[in-house]
């Protein structure tokens, strides 16, 4: 069995969202928090969050991106009862029965888009189109073959010349001549 834990490539959640997911948190959709809010009048981070976010669970924050990942049943069962508690004490649900069934609903949904190898990325862009929320999602794997050079790499030359003067680059007055 599988589901999806949030996952940070760099620091563009803790910018992009409201509240970030802490990486490897337990994820789902995400898409009910939005139920009572008219999607056409959220702005900045809001609408971010609406657009491309998946809920962590644990924090309640926002992750661009989730990993799919190999999970027990009692993971699993730790997952829909964490939800659950937090239904009831931030969503509005009325106990925690109607709490555990909407919950392993958002479980179920999240386990139906693990249906890729585990350590595949998945992300989602969500919209509101004639009245209804839609969600595309898409997944994120390794190319095959060689992997590419970093753009930067730090290498350490042995017997190089240590007088040789450094190449000195002044990005500022750079800069200025581009702006003149």
């Amino acid at each position: 069995m599988k589901l999806l834990r949030t996952i940070r490539l760099d620091t563009s959640d803790t910018f992009v969202f409201e509240k970030a997911a802490e990486p490897g948190e337990w994820a789902v959709s995400g898409a009910f928090v939005f139920w009572t809010v008219d999607p056409s009048t959220l702005q900045g981070k809001a609408r971010s969050a609406f657009r491309s976010g998946f809920l962590g669970v644990e924090t309640l924050g926002w992750s661009t991106l989730v990993q799919i990942v190999e999970v027990s049943d009692d993971d699993r069962a730790r997952v829909v009862h964490l939800l659950a508690e937090k239904l009831v004490a931030h969503f509005g649900a009325p106990d925690m029965d109607a709490a555990r069934a909407a919950a392993a609903e958002e479980v179920a949904f999240a386990e139906s888009l693990c249906n890729q190898p585990k350590d595949i990325l998945v992300g989602v862009h969500r919209s509101f189109e004639d009245g209804a929320v839609r969600e595309t999602f898409r997944t994120l794997r390794p190319r095959e073959g060689a992997k590419p050079n970093r753009v930067f790499a730090f290498l350490e030359v042995e017997g190089a010349d240590e007088e040789q003067p450094a190449d000195q680059v002044d990005l500022i007055a750079m800069a200025g001549r581009e702006q003149k």
